[in-house]
């Protein structure tokens, strides 16, 4: 694609990158044919290519973004399967980014859009005020149908009708490993996940100790950003990620990491993009470090070698979390594992598609999540499984909404398989996301 950044433009670093990428585009429109929202709405502007265009016209031009603008790129899930289609390496993610970021700074948003936007911001990263949310808004639930924004209607959908207690493994310290060490690895603990379902980190814990891992949970470390990173609120989102850049090298340089490991793979996209993120700052040369040692919870499994198990009477349906499989590129792990372990793995049709969760997304755009959420349900519950599994809590949290079929996280039934408790969702015979229903 042929661009005209002028050379003042092309100074500023952002626009520099986005430059790189606009040129790597060939206008194929491969991108078409697996973007979600394309696929629901039908329209260009609402596919990867559309939005290419609107972001060069905007980012050329300096124009102050409009209404059409703002819509369309807002509508993108950021699920990243164009960059896994684009047979000429287009970086959407950066770019689209980057439109966001300019968007937040250039573009005054209606009063109700701001207000709830502030409103995640200031409460999702935050376990604490995260937990006390979730109970109002499950005192709120039965004056729903008053509410008269469908966003608002979303966010008393969120709430569970169980709120797990606070599990204190998720405080700062050391956990010991079974045995011979053989690792020593840092765990995200995460935010949003520490108030909706704590069995995960548990979870991890034990499985990572018993395969030979000091456990350490850092001083100091906490949401990675992502949720405001992609709100294009990049001086909050970055603040977040400072923090646990400066947490893990502590550890680094202390008693040394192997590993930081992180079970919540949009967490796990956005820590492995630190780097990038702080290319031009200061802290760029530990932020590589921390890139560089950032482990999705099944990278390291694989390498640590799981203990092969028995054959299982069950039927796992695995959902490829798109922050996994088109942000990582890991495709292969946890299907690997599970059937390791001895369970019986199936895949439904279009895996590749997102399940319409993608971080805020259902809270900001319900009407689009919740067709995706059907379609992926309809396809995942087409294979008749015993256990959905899949490994971000997002998608847990969007899946298990919609359907019966028990949701668990995939590291919970390799940790039942070698030795831990069977998952709760099993284990009590409880519908959906244990504790979130």
């Amino acid at each position: 694609m042929q661009t005209t950044f002028t050379k003042d433009q092309l100074r500023d670093p952002a626009i520099q990158r986005s430059n790189e990428i606009l040129r790597n585009c060939v206008h194929c429109g491969f991108c078409t044919a697996t973007c979600p929202t394309y696929q629901v709405l039908g329209d260009e502007l609402d596919s990867p290519r559309g939005r290419i265009y609107l972001i060069k016209d905007m980012l050329e031009n300096e124009r102050v973004p409009d209404e059409k603008t703002v819509k369309h790129i807002d509508r993108c899930l950021s699920c990243l399967a164009c960059m896994t289609t684009c047979p000429s390496g287009v970086h959407y993610m950066h770019l689209v980014d980057h439109a966001r970021d300019y968007i937040e700074a250039h573009y005054k948003r209606p009063f109700s859009d701001r207000a709830l936007r502030w409103l995640l911001s200031r409460i999702l990263p935050y376990p604490t005020r995260f937990r006390w949310a979730l109970i109002g808004a499950r005192l709120g639930r039965p004056f729903r149908a008053l509410m008269p924004d469908a966003r608002l209607r979303a966010m008393l959908d969120m709430a569970p009708k169980h709120i797990p207690p606070v599990s204190r493994n998720d405080d700062p310290q050391s956990f010991a490993p079974k045995g011979p060490g053989k690792k020593r690895v840092a765990l995200m603990t995460g935010c949003a996940q520490k108030a909706l379902n704590t069995d995960i980190n548990d979870a991890t814990i034990r499985l990572l100790t018993r395969l030979g891992c000091e456990v350490v949970v850092a001083e100091g470390a906490g949401c990675c950003g992502a949720l405001t990173h992609h709100m294009g609120k990049t001086d909050e989102s970055h603040a977040s990620a400072a923090a646990n850049i400066r947490a893990w090298v502590r550890e680094i340089d202390g008693d040394g990491l192997d590993a930081i490991v992180i079970n919540t793979s949009g967490c796990g996209t956005t820590v492995k993009d630190y780097a990038h993120m702080f290319r031009n700052d200061a802290l760029a040369s530990d932020a590589a470090r921390i890139s560089a040692l950032a482990m999705d919870i099944s990278e390291l499994l694989v390498q640590l070698g799981l203990p092969s198990g028995g054959e299982k009477d069950l039927v796992v349906a695995y959902h490829a979390a798109c922050s996994l499989q088109h942000g990582q590129k890991i495709t292969s792990h946890p299907k690997t594992l599970l059937k390791s372990a001895g369970f019986t793995v199936l895949e439904p049709a279009d895996s590749h598609l997102c399940c319409g969760s993608a971080g805020t997304y259902n809270l900001m755009q319900p009407e689009i999540s919740g067709k995706l959420k059907q379609r992926k349900i309809r396809t995942l519950e087409a294979k008749n499984p015993d256990v959905i599994a899949a490994g971000n809590i997002g998608c847990m949290m969007q899946i298990g909404s919609g359907t019966n079929t028990p949701v668990v996280h995939t590291v919970e039934l390799l940790d039942w398989a070698t030795g831990g408790p069977k998952p709760r969702a099993l284990q009590d015979g409880m519908n959906g996301v244990p504790n979130l229903r």
